[in-house]
């Protein structure tokens, strides 16, 4: 079929629309020669589809078809794919496999913490369910009956080796241990939960070993990242989420045209919705999960550590704003920061936004500490 469409079109190139969605064909047509993509939203498709008919029938070939008319129609106001360079798309796809595991231990993580204040409590006393002491406890002694019963040496053996170095810790660990009750004794519920928790800790094991390999990664990346410099003094981004921030933008500087495009694509923008007199400003949940997470994320670590950051975010708390309407109100703010900083490939400098915030006398400099130094 491409063989097909490549000899059509001749010289120029063959256009394609798909629903957007990152799956195999997208990655099988994306370095293709002479092929242009037109990745559709799904939800936007589908409102198209249904100017057709109100019935709600559908097929993939009458789906073929329409996209094929919705490109016809439409090519102009459509963006065509252009993906970003590959140390960009390697950082991307790192940091995208990097939340997945996470969310994937955190998963497993909760199941296990659950499962072991049903028959095994004690365990949660030496260390979070996902920590190297309460995992080799598992792979050992998943039978809390065994457990207390373990030589008190080869307790104390193992909380020197799971890093607890205080020798009075290890002592009062060790008596803890050997006389805290068991919870239940019910041998059958011990036994068979006994099986499930050594399961899961078999899973988060190598879970968290991969987590730390991407995290290595990713610090490589980053590192050899010809823009990784834009970042550096940006107070919150931190070893994992400057990465993302970075790859959030790509290396296409023409794809935005502004950064409201960004706050919207990014899903930090509301959506306001008028009819009348009536005026409703709601969340934007038709977005890139991943992408809005992100900023979500970076704008409440930047108020943590960047001073007016911190100032902003209690401003609009002061105005009687929830805190996670503050945050994505901090995000869109930080997002017209970064998208000129990207932009211009000029690096942040915080001074240089004080003094703005001084010469337009903003309302959140009531907000600043007082130790902070007048630019």
């Amino acid at each position: 079929m491409l063989a097909f469409l490549s000899e059509l079109a001749g010289d120029g190139l063959t256009a394609v629309a798909l629903e957007k969605s990152r799956g195999p064909l997208q990655y099988a047509l994306m370095f293709r020669e002479k092929l242009q993509l037109y990745p559709i939203d799904p939800k936007q498709f589908s409102q198209y589809r249904g100017s057709f008919t109100s019935g709600g029938g559908k097929s993939d070939l009458g789906d073929a078809a329409l996209l094929a008319r919705m490109l016809r129609e439409r090519h102009q106001q459509l963006k065509a794919l252009n993906p970003d360079d590959e140390p960009t798309r390697r950082l991307a796809h790192l940091c995208q496999a990097r939340r997945q595991l996470v969310d994937e231990a955190t998963r497993l993580k909760l199941q296990l913490q659950s499962l072991l204040k049903v028959f095994f409590p004690l365990l949660l006393k030496l260390g979070q369910p996902d920590s190297g002491l309460v995992l080799e406890v598992l792979r050992r002694w998943p039978d809390p009956r065994k457990f207390c019963r373990v030589h008190p040496k080869t307790l104390a053996s193992l909380l020197r080796r799971s890093g607890i170095r205080n020798e009075e810790r290890v002592t009062e660990l060790v008596a803890s241990i050997r006389s805290t009750p068991l919870l239940t004794k019910d041998a059958p519920l011990i036994e068979s939960l006994g099986f499930r928790v050594t399961a899961l800790g078999g899973q988060l094991k190598p879970l968290m070993e991969s987590i730390h390999n991407v995290e290595r990664a990713i610090e490589k990346a980053f590192a050899k990242h010809p823009d990784a410099g834009l970042l550096e003094r940006v107070a919150g981004a931190g070893q994992a989420l400057a990465p993302r921030l970075l790859a959030a933008f790509g290396s296409d500087r023409d794809r935005y045209a502004d950064a409201d495009e960004v706050a919207v694509i990014t899903g930090i923008a509301p959506i306001t919705r008028q009819s009348g007199k009536t005026k409703v400003v709601i969340r934007r949940r038709a977005c890139s999960r991943f992408l809005k997470q992100t900023f979500h994320e970076f704008a409440d670590a930047a108020r943590k550590w960047c001073p007016w950051s911190k100032a902003y975010y209690q401003l609009q708390r002061s105005r009687k704003m929830g805190h996670h309407a503050a945050l994505r109100k901090l995000a869109k703010r930080w997002i017209r920061i970064l998208y000129s900083v990207w932009k211009t490939r000029t690096p942040y400098d915080p001074e240089r936004h004080l003094q703005r915030l001084y010469a337009t006398k903003h309302p959140l400099l009531a907000f600043l500490p007082n130790s902070l130094p007048h630019p």
